[in-house]
C-alpha cells in the first residue's frame, strides 16, 4: 500500500491510469463493511427464537438497519462533493465495530434495533465516501471501478451469513463479538485509503481539473424523469432482493423442512451469485452502454422470478443463482449512469442510489413480513415475482453514451 501513495503521482495528474492497488483495498473494506451488517439477517432465526419474535419484528429490525443508511446517505454524500472529508472512512466503520459489540451483548429487542441502527450510520458514512475513492482510482473506466467496489459488497453478504453458520450459531449471540476484529482491520485499511484521496485530492485542487464545471448531457426535466426511473427500477431490485435476503432461509424451511444451517448455504450460494453478476454489470456498460445492460438484467429476470414459487428444492436453488446473476449486474450500470447523468455529484449520487437501495430493502423486509405473517412465506414470493415487470420504464431512459462520448482523459476530468 505504500509502494502505491509513493508511485501513482502520474498516473494521477494523467488521469489515464487504474489505480488498481486503491480499488483492491476499497472493495475489501466493503466486503468487511458489508459482511458485518448481513450478520444481522443471518441470525434472524437465532434472533426469533432468543427474544420470541414475530415477522413484523424481525422485518423491524431490518428497517432500522436500512433506514438509518438509507436516510444519511445522500446527506453524507451531498456534504462531501462539497467538503470532502476522506478520513471519515474509518470514522464510520467505528461506528459498525460498537454496534457489533452491542450486538453481541443485547438482552433486550430494543438493544437490537439500537445495535443495527449503529451498523446502519456505519455504512451510510461508508458508502457515499468509498464509492468516491473507486471513481478517484478509475482512471476513467468508471464501470468497471464500480463493479470492483460492489464486487466486495456483494461478496461480504455472501460471507456474512456463511460465517454465521459456522462462528454464530453453533454457539450463541456473544460470538458476533468476534467479527469486531474485522471492523478493527477495516479501520486499519481504511486509515491508508484516506491517506491517499487526501493526497489525490490536494493534486486535483493545482490543476486546472478543479475548475473544470462539467453540465449535465440532458434537460433538467430529462434527468428529473431519469433519476425517478432509476429509483422505480431500484425498488424493483430490492423489494425483490429482501425477499430473498431476508425470508429466504425461512422459505427453504416452510417449504422443504430444510434445517436451518443448510437453509443458511442455500442463502450463501444466492449471495455468491450475486457476488459474481455484479463484476460483469459495469465493465459491460463501458463497452456496449448502460441502459443496455439496465434493461437486460432488471427485465431480463423475470422469467426467472414467475418461476422460482413453483419449483421444486433442486430447480429452486438453480433459478435462485440465475437470478442473482442476472439481477445483480444492474446496480453497477444504475450507479455511473446516475454520475454521468449528473456530472460533479459523485457522493450525492452514491450516496442517494445507495441510500434507497438500503431503504427499499428495509422497507421490503418490513411490509414483505407483515404480508407474511397475515398469509404465508409461499405467497410472499408470489407476489414480488411480478416486480421486476417494472424494468420496461428502462425504455424510457435517455441513451447518453449517444449524446456524449467523452474520451477517457474527459471522463476522468469529472470524477
Amino acid at each position: 500500500m505504500s509502494k502505491t501513495l509513493t508511485t501513482v503521482g502520474t498516473s494521477l495528474e494523467s488521469g489515464s491510469k487504474t489505480v488498481l492497488e486503491i480499488l483492491a483495498v476499497i472493495s475489501v473494506c466493503h466486503l468487511l463493511n458489508d459482511m458485518m451488517a448481513s450478520l444481522l439477517p443471518a441470525i434472524y432465526p437465532l434472533l426469533k427464537d432468543s427474544f420470541h419474535l414475530d415477522f413484523a419484528q424481525v422485518g423491524l429490525i431490518t428497517l432500522t438497519y436500512q433506514l438509518t443508511a438509507s436516510l444519511l446517505q445522500p446527506l453524507v454524500g451531498l456534504h462531501t462533493d462539497r467538503h470532502p472529508q476522506p478520513y471519515s472512512l474509518p470514522a464510520g466503520m467505528g461506528f459498525t465495530l460498537i454496534g457489533l459489540i452491542l450486538l453481541a451483548q443485547a438482552r433486550s429487542f430494543t438493544m437490537v434495533l439500537a445495535a443495527a441502527a449503529l451498523v446502519g450510520t456505519g455504512s451510510s458514512v461508508f458508502h457515499p465516501e468509498s464509492s468516491r475513492v473507486a471513481r478517484m482510482a478509475s482512471g476513467g473506466q468508471h464501470g468497471l471501478a464500480q463493479s470492483l467496489f460492489q464486487l466486495g459488497g456483494n461478496a461480504g453478504l455472501a460471507l456474512g451469513p456463511l460465517l454465521a453458520a459456522i462462528v454464530i450459531l453453533p454457539k450463541g449471540q456473544s460470538n458476533v463479538a468476534w467479527f469486531s476484529l474485522a471492523a478493527l482491520l477495516g479501520i486499519i485499511l481504511l486509515a491508508r485509503v484516506s491517506y491517499w484521496a487526501k493526497a489525490h485530492m490536494l493534486n486535483l485542487r493545482s490543476s486546472h481539473e478543479r475548475h473544470h464545471q462539467p453540465h449535465a448531457p440532458v434537460s433538467r426535466r430529462k434527468v428529473a424523469v431519469s433519476v425517478a426511473i432509476l429509483l422505480a427500477l431500484l425498488f424493483s431490485k430490492y423489494f425483490y432482493l429482501a425477499s430473498i435476503t431476508s425470508y429466504y432461509t425461512f422459505y427453504l424451511m416452510s417449504t422443504f423442512h430444510m434445517p436451518v444451517r443448510d437453509a443458511q448455504i442455500y442463502l450463501f450460494v444466492f449471495l455468491g451469485a450475486v457476488a459474481l453478476g455484479t463484476i460483469a454489470g459495469g465493465p459491460i456498460g463501458d463497452r456496449i452502454g448502460r441502459k443496455r445492460v439496465i434493461w437486460g438484467s432488471i427485465l431480463g429476470v423475470l422469467p426467472f422470478t414467475l418461476i422460482l414459487p413453483y419449483a421444486n428444492l433442486f430447480w429452486t436453488g438453480i433459478l435462485s443463482v440465475v437470478i442473482g446473476l442476472i439481477l445483480s449486474s444492474a446496480f453497477p450500470a444504475i450507479v455511473v449512469y446516475g454520475q454521468e447523468l449528473i456530472p460533479g455529484r459523485v457522493g450525492m449520487i452514491s450516496g442517494l442510489f445507495f441510500g434507497f437501495a438500503f431503504g427499499m430493502a428495509g422497507l421490503g423486509a418490513a411490509v414483505l413480513g407483515e404480508l407474511a405473517d397475515l398469509t404465508s412465506i409461499r405467497f410472499v414470493y408470489l407476489v414480488c415475482s411480478v416486480l421486476p415487470a417494472v424494468g420496461l420504464l428502462a425504455a424510457f431512459l435517455p441513451n447518453l453514451e449517444r449524446i456524449s462520448m467523452p474520451s477517457p482523459q474527459q471522463a476522468a476530468d469529472t470524477a
